[in-house]
């Protein structure tokens, strides 16, 4: 498996188009509520949002999607609603991994899945398999997951693998050990929902990300309000540490290496 290197460490490439997007899905309960629905009806939703947001990113050209689907803080909530999140999440992995494999969509789901009951495990673990030859789009779905917890398990498995330089371990051996290392880290994170905190999420790779933030509740996420969240991005001057003017004479000498390549 190849590795992708972190933003601290290398400049990566900026794209007009972001190539990773990372999402907390926010807001379902709420839609649910406006609409006198039941909780429940907010998340059956918001499955269908998901559906049109992988579309909507394939047609973008966006290579990987991570949506935040259910954090470890959230067992926290009634337990008639987790119950019916986990019935979801089977639900939709026993209906929707045809539709992957058909458009070509890997899945991966990252977090700590040995919480979950063993039916969803044999599911999580069959749809990774049937989808891992895909590569139109990576669809990663965080569950039971927490940022913190990936950066502790990161470091557990070092430890385990790597006691011997105790001491002396650095970013570069820690990357490979966290949750995504076949992902880019994502050049563009949004929070649907109106709030703005990250709420644990991918603690680690979020460091040189873009962040959006809007009002629009998750199920009303539409292919539209993704443009307007990728015209943000496209406003933005993505640094890395330099400045401004380092940027601009860097523009200025790859626009002169085109026009010397293209004579």
């Amino acid at each position: 498996m190849a590795f992708f290197k972190s933003a601290t460490r290398e400049l990566p490439e900026v794209r007009p188009v972001p190539r990773h997007v990372a999402i907390i899905m926010d807001g379902n309960g709420r839609w649910a509520k406006q609409r006198f629905l039941p909780r429940v009806a907010g998340h059956v939703k918001g499955v269908e949002t998901v559906r049109e947001a992988v579309r909507a990113c394939i047609e973008q050209g966006i290579e990987y999607l991570t949506l935040f689907a259910f954090s470890s803080e959230n067992w926290r909530r009634p337990a008639e609603e987790v119950s019916r999140l986990m019935q979801l999440f089977v639900s939709a992995l026993e209906n929707e991994v045809k539709k992957l494999e058909r458009n070509g969509v890997r899945l991966k789901v990252i977090g700590d899945l040995g919480r979950f009951g063993a039916q969803l495990q044999r599911l999580i673990q069959a749809a990774e398999e049937a989808t891992a030859g895909n590569s139109r789009l990576v669809l990663t779905v965080a569950a039971n997951y927490g940022g913190r917890w990936d950066i502790v398990h990161a470091m557990n498995r070092l430890a385990k693998e790597k006691p011997e330089a105790a001491g002396e371990w650095t970013e570069a051996d820690l990357e490979p050990r966290l949750s995504m290392p076949y992902a880019p880290e994502p050049d563009l994170f949004i929070r649907t929902g109106g709030e703005e905190r990250v709420s644990n999420f991918l603690l680690w790779q979020l460091a040189y990300s873009e962040f959006y933030f809007t009002e629009t509740l998750w199920p009303a996420f539409d292919a539209d309000a993704l443009k307007e969240a990728i015209a943000s991005y496209q406003r933005r001057e993505r640094r890395f540490g330099r400045t401004s003017e380092q940027i601009a004479v860097q523009e200025t000498g790859d626009r002169g290496q085109e026009t010397e390549a293209g004579r």
